[in-house]
């Protein structure tokens, strides 16, 4: 399930604790999967690393977050992204937060930049601690509102609460009052922090509880592992929970929605460059350098791309008239075959292609009929129109059910093709995230989208993945959200 729904009776819920509920949401921390029994001892540094978190409305899954934490010279920095998608006493609340904060090496907060997107509504505030006053700036609706909040001693970010207690004593029984920033609230709040003692997580991970009141008349519990990350956090009883989880497992969710271009994940997956390329629908060639690649992933080549590592992190990738044709080796009898959600083999399916096929012996030529009739069949919407038999009756779905329906009916075809990912150049936005289909044409293959009806694909197709199944989508979180793209030559 992409999305989610978030419902609560309002006798059960007071209204006023679903905005903040919202928000709680965002200021989850990073997560280790593999956690050690021995005793839970001070540490003296937050954990350094990147971690991500599912967030579940029972057993719906609603939203992820993403936490970096990393080392500066006088303290840390804290980086994070979420969306979550619910729905609040009938209405649907979409939420998505960016986040920085730079701390101190005790966890106090000396500035901070949050950007927000709730139903559409944007904001951004940004400040920093200067002599017991938080200093910010808030810019929402076109409008630049500056103000001062004081505070005594020091005042930390959300994403400091379930860290702070391993930096000082985390017996049981201890307990801690804290000054802590709401960036949606734009208030100071005072938050008690109780420690519980050593408990297991309901999974039996060895963990010790915390608690504490951010949220009014909602209890929060937290269990946290010897080195101070989030193992789960539970709000209302197990209601709504945010669970550490393998990048491996949230992978294909991510990918998918990415994939889709749901609103919830736009803004993290979308990578803008300057300046932007022009007008690229008359591109005949395009040269990028990837920067933030994971090395772990394979170079894809092919269908009308040369990819080459430029040192680590890096790859170039050249599109178009800058690739030199060659021909691949003979395509698997695999790319023939009906697959789970490709059904080529459907009566329906090979009765269309058929169709469409029909005194057409220019291989070609049946690509190029098959793409386009593809493109005017299904309304191109961000949901998955599911399967290509269910696809072909629906006549609606994202850019991965058009490439699922075309890869059937090429298949039916009798022409080899596969479904491949990556990213494509928006005109005025960036590269999205994308799904189209490569055809064995001759001996080569071909790069086809049938969402937009081309043969060949425009040069700023950049292949990274290929396959439709969630093990084949899942490497996507590796980069999504890191990855950068500098043009280094466009063709016309």
């Amino acid at each position: 399930m992409i999305g989610g729904v978030f419902s609560i009776r309002i006798k059960e819920f007071p209204m006023n604790i679903c905005s903040k509920l919202i928000a709680a949401l965002m200021l989850l921390l990073c997560s280790v999967l593999n956690v050690s029994a021995a005793p839970i001892k001070k540490i003296d540094t937050p954990p350094i690393s990147e971690r991500w978190f599912g967030i579940y409305v029972d057993t719906d899954r609603v939203g992820f977050y993403r936490q970096t934490i990393s080392e500066t010279s006088d303290g840390y920095r804290m980086e994070g992204f979420g969306s979550v998608q619910m729905k609040v006493m009938g209405f649907s609340k979409d939420a998505s937060m960016r986040e920085t904060y730079l701390v101190s090496k005790g966890m106090g907060l000396r500035s901070f930049d949050v950007e927000q997107t709730i139903n559409g509504a944007s904001s951004r505030v940004s400040g920093k601690a200067v002599e017991g006053s938080l200093r910010l700036k808030n810019e929402s609706g076109g409008k630049t509102v500056e103000k001062q909040l004081r505070f005594r001693g020091e005042v930390f970010p959300g994403p400091a609460l379930n860290i702070y207690p391993l930096m000082r004593d985390a017996s049981a029984g201890k307990s801690y009052k804290l000054s802590v920033f709401d960036p949606e609230e734009l208030k100071i709040k005072d938050v008690k922090i109780s420690v519980l003692g050593e408990e297991k997580t309901p999974d039996g991970l060895p963990a010790i509880k915390i608690r504490n009141n951010l949220y009014p008349f909602v209890s929060n519990d937290i269990w946290i592992d010897s080195q101070g990350n989030t193992l789960l956090e539970s709000v209302r009883d197990g209601l709504v929970t945010t669970r550490a989880e393998d990048p491996k497992l949230l992978g294909s969710f991510v990918g998918n929605l990415a994939l889709a271009k749901k609103d919830l994940i736009y803004d993290f997956s979308l990578v803008r460059i300057t300046p932007p390329i022009r007008e690229p629908k008359k591109l005949t060639a395009l040269a990028v350098e990837i920067s933030g690649w994971n090395d772990a992933l394979p170079l894809l080549q092919e269908g009308g791309q040369l990819v080459e590592h430029n040192g680590p992190g890096k790859i170039n990738i050249k599109t178009g008239s800058l690739v030199q044709a060659v021909a691949a080796a003979k395509p698997l009898e695999e790319y023939l075959k009906p697959a789970d959600k490709i059904e080529s083999d459907a009566t329906e399916i090979v009765a269309q292609a058929k169709t469409l096929a029909l005194g057409v012996k220019n291989q070609e030529e049946v690509v190029r009929l098959l793409a386009a009739w593809t493109a005017e069949w299904l309304k191109d919407t961000v949901d998955d129109g599911g399967s290509a038999v269910e696809s072909l009756k629906s006549r609606s779905g994202n850019c991965q059910t058009h490439a699922r329906l075309y890869t059937a009916l090429a298949r039916a075809a009798g022409i080899p093709t596969r479904f491949v990912s990556g990213l494509v150049y928006i005109e005025g936005k960036g590269f999205l995230y994308h799904s189209w289909a490569e055809s064995y044409i001759g001996d080569r293959w071909h790069s086809v989208d049938p969402t937009y009806g081309q043969l060949p694909s425009d040069p700023t197709h950049l292949k990274l993945l290929e396959g439709h199944l969630p093990e084949n989508m899942a490497p996507i979180i590796s980069i999504i959200g890191r990855i950068k793209i500098d043009v280094l030559e466009t063709r016309y």
